[in-house]
């Protein structure tokens, strides 16, 4: 029993050597040495900013640093280097932690994983890059977590609806790929979405196509139901008038056929005219559905057993068009390692949420009770303003009451 116990924690001291951290950023002090901003957009005076901040609220002020967007209506980019690695039989986790407190109304939120090659520094939107992750946000249509991937010089977006969080609290992003070709995105280490990568993304042709040569049959009979040949039309059926005169008009007793002309009841709808006669409908016995063509194999599709794999893997970094600016991003990690990527999860947004979330709360609480304070003071103000008017309206009266008095007087 003691050497299957030393057996286990043998390979699990091997599994735990052989996992790598590839990337791993908490922002704290020194950050701008490994991260390089973009010259994208600076002449045309659209490029934002990152500034090194918690936010509004947080749990700790040094410890939940991240970078911050700024100003509003900007371009963002910014990326860091990361020694270049491939994912080949490994498992793939890109992580990070965002927080839109401005309330985003449009604007992305997202990371991306890029091969070498590509100037840094002028990082845009048109560097190629491997894989686009993260929430984006803009309107009330779009509120989903991009998973994007670059499949032979071609970006494919996930044709699943993953929703992202839109409040205005940090929310911990994980997309993990495996080297079985399936996925997972977690959402606060919740998953929230998980697949097969062929079945999700437009990675390959079909493998099934339907047979271009085929053709319907002559005989098959797509109506599902028919004219029952047995129901036939009533005798007299046709002679029923749709209008009839009104049995129960009568005709005024003012009425002078001379000037009037011949008195004519009015025609009212018939209640025994049944329209137009057809006969009964029934089940076709024949029916055999909807044609379609039969599938085939697809010449044109070729398996792929490593959707998953980049060769090349050496920066990360955001590249973002926000309209309202004030996303902090937080946290971000690149491995291979799926506990150890939980496992930060937890000491980094686990250990902050409860005190940003109750730091936010007091700050709404202290929002509304002022918001209440304005609402109160303007409304004093408003019938303040009421009975002053009201006492400005009164003093002609009695200037007019006072100059009757005198005219009267004078009489």
């Amino acid at each position: 029993m003691a050497s299957n116990v030393a057996a286990l924690c043998f390979f699990a001291l091997i599994a735990s050597a052989s996992a790598t951290v590839f990337f791993e950023e908490k922002f704290g002090a020194g950050w701008e040495e490994k991260w390089t901003p973009s010259t994208w957009k600076q002449s045309e005076g659209t490029a934002g900013e990152f500034t090194w901040t918690a936010g509004k609220w947080y749990n700790d002020e040094e410890a939940d640093k991240g970078i911050q967007t700024g100003p509003d209506a900007r371009f963002y980019a910014i990326s860091a280097e990361m020694e270049p690695f491939s994912n080949e039989g490994k498992d793939l986790v890109v992580q990070f932690t965002a927080k839109h407190e401005q309330k985003l109304d449009c604007g992305g939120g997202y990371i991306k994983i890029m091969p070498g090659g590509s100037d840094m520094a002028a990082f845009s939107g048109d560097t190629p890059y491997n894989i686009m992750f993260g929430p984006d946000i803009c309107g009330v249509s779009t509120k989903r977590v991009h998973v994007i991937f670059n499949y032979k010089g071609e970006n494919l977006l996930t044709k699943k609806t993953i929703t992202c969080e839109t409040d205005e609290l940090s929310h911990l992003y994980t997309l993990i790929v495996k080297p079985d070709n399936t996925y997972k995105v977690l959402i606060d280490n919740v998953e929230k979405a998980s697949g097969d990568l062929e079945a999700d993304w437009d990675f390959l042709k079909p493998a099934q196509i339907k047979d271009p040569e085929a053709s319907k049959p002559e005989d098959w009979d797509e109506r599902p139901k028919i004219d029952d040949p047995e129901d036939v039309k009533p005798e007299g059926f046709d002679d029923i008038p749709e209008k009839i005169e009104d049995p129960e008009a009568e005709k005024p007793e003012d009425w002078d056929d001379e000037d009037d002309g011949e008195w004519e009841a009015p025609m009212i709808d018939n209640p025994d005219y049944k329209g137009e006669w057809s006969p009964k409908q029934i089940d076709n016995p024949d029916y055999k559905g909807m044609w379609e063509a039969p599938l085939i194999d697809n010449p044109e599709y070729v398996a792929d057993d490593k959707l998953y794999l980049y060769e090349d893997n050496k920066y990360v970094g955001f590249e973002l068009w926000q309209v309202k600016s004030g996303s902090i991003f937080d946290n971000v990690l690149v491995t291979d390692d799926i506990e150890y990527a939980a496992k930060v999860g937890e000491e980094t947004w686990g250990a902050m949420k409860d005190g940003e979330k109750a730091m936010f709360d007091k700050a709404e609480e202290e929002k509304k009770a002022e918001e209440a304070a304005e609402r109160e003071k303007a409304e004093e103000e408003r019938k303040k303003l009421e009975e002053e008017g009201e006492g400005e309206d009164e003093e002609p009266v009695e200037e007019e009451e006072d100059e009757y008095e005198d005219t009267k007087d004078e009489l």
